[in-house]
């Protein structure tokens, strides 16, 4: 038997994480990796995988996929797509080196878990509903809600200035006698139950500590219950990677909708 390929695969197999500086893969990690994938490489999250353990090869042939838009995600996409192929295999020899510990969940990076929005004891009073969105298939409504300064600049066609606050309030539809979603006079969905409050706003400084890969200026988001309570559980660097292609809306996606909604 002529082993010969066989090894000469094994040596390009291992050739990324042999040639990977581990230092330069810890400290890249360190500074968005560990907001999702934990710093011990066990996720935060049930959603998430854990990178612990997992092969430098694979993990340098994700984020390669993730990068030239093999493999899609609306955030792997945008973190990849900032790495280098140095980075990518610096980050996957780093976290082929961790050992794995099952049933572990790491905590979430501090300055991301640490949101800075609260729900306004006025809300609604200094918010104006600008857009509403209709999903038949989950059966929810949203009603979308800019203050006046974030409303004032799309006006104008200026960025969202700090300041600025959109709120997203998060309605379980009605359902007739078929189960299925009841919809108004007015064509939009008809609410039945208030399930959560959706948030960004943004104020000077609240961007700081925010890795820049992911940073969304001093955008930060959160997620609250119907009483107005946080839900610490979700993990705001995912909303920050989600928005940070949105760069050139002020990291809003519904920028145009509020802009024609204050004429």
């Amino acid at each position: 038997m002529n082993l010969r390929p066989l090894l000469i695969a094994l040596c390009f197999t291992t050739l990324p994480a042999l040639a990977a500086d581990l230092e330069a893969g810890r400290a890249k990690a360190a500074g968005i990796c560990v907001a999702c994938h934990g710093a011990n490489g066990v996720s935060v999250a049930e959603h998430i995988p854990n990178l612990a353990g997992q092969r430098a090869g694979y993990l340098a042939g994700q984020l390669n996929a993730f990068k030239s838009g093999t493999r899609k995600s609306d955030i792997m996409s945008v973190i990849a797509g900032q790495l280098s192929p140095a980075d990518i295999a610096n980050v996957s020899a780093h976290f082929s080196t961790l050992a794995a510990a099952a049933g572990a969940k790491s905590a979430f990076l501090p300055a991301l878990a640490a949101t800075r929005i609260t729900v306004p004891a006025d809300f609604k009073s200094g918010f104006t509903r600008y857009h509403v969105e209709n999903d038949a298939d989950s059966g929810q409504v949203k009603y979308y809600y800019a203050n006046d300064k974030a409303a004032s600049a799309a006006k104008a066609g200026k960025p969202l200035p700090d300041g600025s606050a959109i709120f997203i309030e998060v309605y379980a539809a009605k359902r007739g006698a078929d189960k299925k979603p009841v919809t108004g006079p007015d064509g939009n969905l008809t609410t039945e139950k208030l399930l959560a409050y959706t948030a960004m706003a943004r104020e000077a400084g609240w961007g700081n500590e925010v890795p820049e890969m992911i940073r969304n200026e001093n955008w930060n988001y959160a997620v609250f219950g119907a009483d107005r309570v946080q839900k610490t559980a979700i993990n705001q660097a995912e909303c920050l990677a989600c928005h940070k292609p949105a760069d050139k809306s002020s990291y809003v996606f519904t920028l145009k909708d509020l802009a024609a909604a204050h004429p």
